[in-house]
């Protein structure tokens, strides 16, 4: 099978993850008898730097045109000062829109091997989690209008959190279905008690809910849910939930893992040709320095395998060499943790992980 992966590298540590993946999925296509063709495009920083655009416009129809997209990371100091509409978050959000990609995947898993860097207690970590957030991505207050303005006490600032029933209900479908292939298990969360827009996310969730009866559906208020997710997150199993609540709460989700540097995510649309990335930031403080934990990016690679390819062989050989290499104790610096095992590179982390294959 042949296919055409767009990558884009972004910045800070970005290049040096998504080269990582590169080399794992040349050896997967190798193994399995694929061809990957892999096409670089520019986003982000390095994309204002070189053309003035986070986003341009070469890249939308680069990767529109491909089977997938793998992404490293967008950001850092350098562009801080960039006008709003220049900022090279702009061209993750545009690429997003551009691939109408509505549906974000993100799960979060302790490991064994890595249990005493989750930060919780041992009685909790004992009990294991194994969680997918499924996070609406293209509406809510992050897209809603937006503006400063003369108000009652002076200049004010606001955003507008808006949803459509459309909207809820595709990311509804989407989340039922990823229940069905794990615990059929989905907890839908929103602040229904104060918000009119979590009113109705509710109401449409339960009524998404009775298209599938072989799956337990709850609601929980997402101040409730920040507190469940450190005192008893195995009881999670599919979370789905808005885009800024989605946002937060797969961060919290991701630092009980023991480190944000394991977690790899799935960007989904109508089609799962998607963008897959670490949920990560670009760290530009180790940029370029062999220092970056190449995991999450090398996952996500597993899961454009898993949803974009339908590889699901390919996909759990990497999935299952991960595991390999970490309960074989090797370790990059983010996750040695008070262990004292020696830490490795990124480049060595990535050939470490080969071998397993």
């Amino acid at each position: 099978m042949e296919k055409n992966i767009a990558l884009l590298r972004g910045d800070g540590i970005g290049p040096e993850i998504v080269d990582s993946a590169v080399k794992v999925l040349e050896v997967v296509a190798e193994k399995f008898g694929h061809t990957f063709n892999f096409m670089p495009y520019l986003i982000g920083g390095a994309a204002i730097d070189e053309t003035g655009n986070p986003l341009p416009q070469e890249t939308i129809d680069g990767c529109l045109a491909a089977d997938s997209v793998l992404l490293g990371a967008v950001g850092g100091p350098k562009w801080d000062t960039m006008p709003a509409n220049l900022r090279p978050e702009k061209g993750l959000l545009g690429i997003r829109a551009a691939m109408g990609l509505y549906t974000n995947l993100r799960p979060a898993k302790l490991y064994p091997a890595l249990k005493d860097e989750c930060p919780l207690r041992a009685d909790i970590v004992a009990q294991g989690f194994d969680l997918m957030m499924v996070r609406e991505l293209t509406g809510g207050i992050y897209f809603g209008e937006r503006g400063r303005r003369e108000g009652k006490h002076g200049p004010e600032a606001y955003d507008t959190e808006a949803y459509s029933v459309m909207e809820v209900e595709r990311i509804a479908r989407a989340a039922f279905e990823s229940a069905r292939k794990r615990r059929k298990n989905v907890i839908s969360i929103d602040k229904a008690n104060v918000l009119e827009t979590s009113r109705l996310w509710r109401e449409t969730i339960h009524r998404i809910a009775e298209e599938y009866p072989d799956v337990t559906c709850t609601d929980m208020l997402v101040d409730n849910a920040a507190m469940q997710l450190v005192r008893r997150p195995s009881q999670f199993d599919v979370v789905v939930t808005s885009n800024m609540f989605g946002d937060i709460l797969s961060d919290e989700a991701s630092q009980i893992t023991g480190s944000i540097g394991m977690l790899p995510s799935a960007s989904l649309g109508a089609t799962n040709r998607g963008l897959y990335e670490p949920i990560h930031g670009s760290a530009p403080d180790i940029a370029g320095q062999n220092k970056a934990n190449p995991i999450a990016t090398i996952l996500s690679a597993a899961m454009m395998l898993r949803y974009a390819f339908d590889m699901m062989d390919e996909a759990d050989c990497i999935e299952k060499a991960v595991d390999a290499v970490l309960n074989d104790g090797i370790r990059t610096a983010d996750i040695v943790g008070s262990s004292g095992i020696a830490p490795i590179g990124c480049v060595e982390m990535t050939e470490e992980v080969i071998k397993r294959l």
